[in-house]
């Protein structure tokens, strides 16, 4: 089957992401005994804040958790919730449209610098993020809302101005590499 005759966009899992009681515990905990490296940390809306770990060097983050919540507030997406991969912005469109379909209300389009998400939740609440990499890497947390109506070229361009002066901006490929070197 190609990817013209799939009417839904295939997508891979690509991290999860926990509320933390005890913010810094939990993140010792998977760095200390599991052997995951931070790769940044940052407040959040609601004066909390969010620890990115990953093992991987292609991946910047497998686990993202974020302190001070004792349970997910369902408003916030962001937390608790499953993000998958898929390919391209027209995959993200695609589901956004088939999204609008079936009535899910409250999508949100988010640029992350380093991807492009939509976030929503599903039909019992539970948070779902559907995302496309970007080839930047910027620190995280970073979100901004962006226009997936626009033109791919255009969202690009869009997002290099939006991240070029941001801490850390530098292509992903880069920031792969660095990071593979860090952690061996």
């Amino acid at each position: 089957m190609t990817s013209e005759e799939r009417t839904t966009p295939r997508l891979t899992l690509g991290h999860t992401t926990l509320a933390a009681r005890d913010l810094d515990r939990l993140a010792a905990f998977y760095r200390d005994v599991l052997g995951f490296h931070v790769t940044n940390r940052g407040p959040v809306p609601g004066g909390s804040e969010i620890v990115f770990l990953s093992q991987d060097p292609n991946e910047h983050h497998q686990i993202a958790m974020v302190g001070g919540l004792d349970a997910p507030d369902p408003a916030f997406m962001m937390v608790d919730h499953l993000a998958f991969r898929t390919g391209t912005l027209d995959d993200l469109r695609v589901l956004r449209d088939k999204l609008a379909a079936a009535g899910v209300e409250g999508v949100l389009s988010i640029c992350h610098g380093n991807a492009w998400s939509l976030y929503f939740n599903d039909c019992e609440g539970n948070g779902v993020e559907c995302f496309v990499d970007t080839p930047f890497h910027v620190a995280q947390p970073f979100a901004q809302g962006f226009d997936l109506d626009q033109r791919d070229e255009e969202i690009l361009e869009a997002t290099r101005k939006l991240v070029e002066s941001e801490p850390e901006f530098q292509p992903m490929a880069k920031w792969r590499e660095e990071f593979a070197r860090r952690i061996g």
